[in-house]
């Protein structure tokens, strides 16, 4: 299709839709893009291998959890959000994320403690979780960690990591600190 004819249709949709459909919109990523695979509209995340963790006997159980919830927040955040924050994620997130998961563990009865368990299915899309620390025998969560992503004006984009637990009944969001993307819409998750 000839590109003043792609121009013009998103001129016409953007003016027709009063601006829902803006001519930034994940839409037309695909419509304009298709000669370059990485931002095309569908993901390719079915094509990725990825291994789960196994928890080895000779590790502490924090050491094992904390080796899972690493492997679960770069299958979280895919191909594209990953190498950009990873950085930052390792050197300030992930250390609160671990001071919360050994403080949450040492909380627990000692006999209780060998029922932990992580989930294995970070949420993709734009849903926030990333994870969670649950009981295995009750299926009840123990903590809930996850990322949401905030649009502050003027500013960018901002990746918002938090957590909450069972204890208020996950009501209350506990910061664990911003990492900041661009003033570009950011990619799904696990894309």
């Amino acid at each position: 299709m000839k590109e003043w004819i792609k121009k013009s249709i998103i001129i016409t949709v953007a003016l027709l839709t009063f601006g829902l459909i803006s001519p930034d919109h994940l839409i037309w990523e695909h419509l304009l893009d298709n000669k370059n695979p990485e931002k095309s509209f569908h993901s390719n995340v079915n094509n990725i291998d990825y291994e789960q963790v196994e928890i080895d006997e000779g590790l502490a159980l924090t050491d094992s959890i904390s080796t899972a919830a690493r492997e679960q927040s770069y299958i979280k955040f895919g191909e594209r959000i990953g190498p950009v924050i990873q950085n930052e994620f390792d050197e300030i997130i992930f250390p609160r994320i671990q001071e919360v998961i050994d403080t949450t563990v040492a909380k627990v009865a000692q006999d209780k403690v060998i029922n932990l368990a992580i989930t294995e299915q970070p949420s993709g899309e734009y849903h926030e979780k990333i994870f969670n620390i649950y009981n295995n025998e009750t299926r009840k969560d123990l903590i809930r960690f996850h990322v949401r992503t905030d649009k502050k004006p003027q500013d960018g984009y901002y990746f918002n990591f938090h957590y909450h637990l069972a204890e208020d009944k996950y009501s209350k969001h506990y910061a664990l600190g911003e990492i900041y993307w661009s003033k570009n819409t950011p990619p799904k998750w696990l894309s």
